[in-house]
């Protein structure tokens, strides 16, 4: 595991937090500490557009699709980079760290061509059709039909939790595609367009007063043939391969917002006079040295396979949200009465809402006790929990 940089990696930061330095300065100077994917969609479009003209949206891919080709230490320092910058949480990321390297590993020539180009340059923005009101964590339970009629699949059913859908593009949709199939056998792995009739998007208004999450129904939405990845019947293994690249390069990205955050808590701290409180100062010193080692695992694991998709890589979910809820908690302790007054009309700063959302980290891409259900079986090799009686 390398823990430092060559010149030539650093030459490359140099470059990459210039161009991110004169944007964040500049014309997109007023989006730079946007944390959700909720405000200002248009001015959010642009800057993913800026990104894939420069070249800076999709660096890993290759130039072929409008990405640079950059080693795993240049993408890891743009992720760095990009967070210490404070630009704005990106709201084309699914369709970057998701959809387009299943569509590398597993797509057509054609799904290739067409989509990947579109991605890299903000032209289409990604939702993930996962979740259903019987199927969260336990993925495999999906009930959405997906039916063959004359080159086109016809989908009905329900999609819950589905992030940015409401100003997305396109969403990627697993599907049951065979008749009284049940678990993991006879999905379908569907591209599905998301602006046409036979699909009704509702928000749902979170805690925070946001609506980043949707309800999606199906009511015969049709999208072509040629937008199933893989064959009928494999859509559990591009489902479960797509779920691998969430825990890649991002992470790094995903650790500097979080020093971002436990600085500006210990700068509160300091201009409060709560950092006199040794309990205070014990928790903040623990979450430093709790982000210093989730830093070094996710290089070492990084280093072994490029993505966090190893056995001992079933940890690092379980491990971070865990770390973000207690900074959260740690935030209104801090703060005081104040982090629990919202501006009108229903509006937290950055810290309150940091926590309010942190207890979903805890939920989404599999619960605690999902995770540590895969920890125990998968990377432990311990027996199965019983299921049902």
């Amino acid at each position: 595991m390398r823990l430092n940089f060559s010149p030539e990696n650093e030459a490359f930061r140099a470059q990459a937090a210039a161009w991110l330095h004169a944007q964040m300065s500049g014309p997109f100077k007023h989006l730079q500490g946007l944390r959700n994917h909720t405000q200002d969609i248009p001015a959010r479009r642009e800057w993913e557009s800026a990104l894939g003209q420069a070249r800076w949206s999709a660096i890993g891919w290759p130039e072929a699709f409008g990405g640079r080709g950059a080693t795993l230490p240049e993408q890891v320092i743009f992720a760095e980079e990009y967070a210490r910058a404070k630009a704005p949480t990106r709201i084309g990321h699914i369709g970057v760290e998701l959809v387009g390297p299943t569509l590398l590993a597993h797509g057509t020539t054609a799904q290739k061509n067409h989509f990947l180009p579109r991605i890299a340059q903000g032209q289409d923005i990604w939702a993930q059709g996962y979740s259903e009101p019987n199927a969260g964590s336990d993925l495999a339970n999906v009930s959405t039909r997906a039916e063959l009629k004359n080159g086109n699949w016809v989908l009905n059913g329900q999609k819950i939790w589905t992030s940015m859908c409401h100003f997305a593009d396109w969403s990627f949709v697993p599907a049951r595609a065979t008749p009284g199939s049940r678990g993991r056998e006879g999905l379908v792995f569907l591209l599905v367009p998301m602006r046409q009739a036979g699909i009704t998007i509702r928000p749902i208004r979170q805690i925070t007063g946001e609506s980043e999450f949707n309800e999606v129904f199906f009511d015969n939405a049709n999208t072509p043939d040629s937008n199933i990845v893989g064959a009928p019947g494999q859509g559990w293994k591009i489902a479960m391969d797509l779920l691998a690249f969430e825990r890649g390069v991002s992470t790094l990205g995903q650790q500097m917002d979080f020093r971002n955050e436990l600085d500006e808590l210990i700068a509160v701290a300091r201009a409060n006079g709560t950092s006199k409180n040794p309990l205070i100062r014990q928790r903040l010193a623990a979450a430093h040295a709790g982000l210093k080692i989730m830093r070094y695992n996710a290089l070492a694991m990084l280093s072994d396979t490029g993505n966090l998709a190893g056995p001992e890589a079933l940890t690092y979910k379980l491990y971070w949200s865990n770390w973000h809820r207690n900074l959260g908690e740690l935030a209104m302790d801090i703060i005081g009465p104040a982090a629990e007054i919202g501006a009108p009309p229903y509006h937290f700063p950055p810290l309150p809402n940091m926590f309010l959302n942190s207890r979903a980290e805890t939920i989404y891409a599999g619960t605690n006790e999902i995770q540590r259900n895969i920890i125990a079986e998968r990377a432990l090799g311990l027996p199965r929990e019983v299921r049902g009686i």
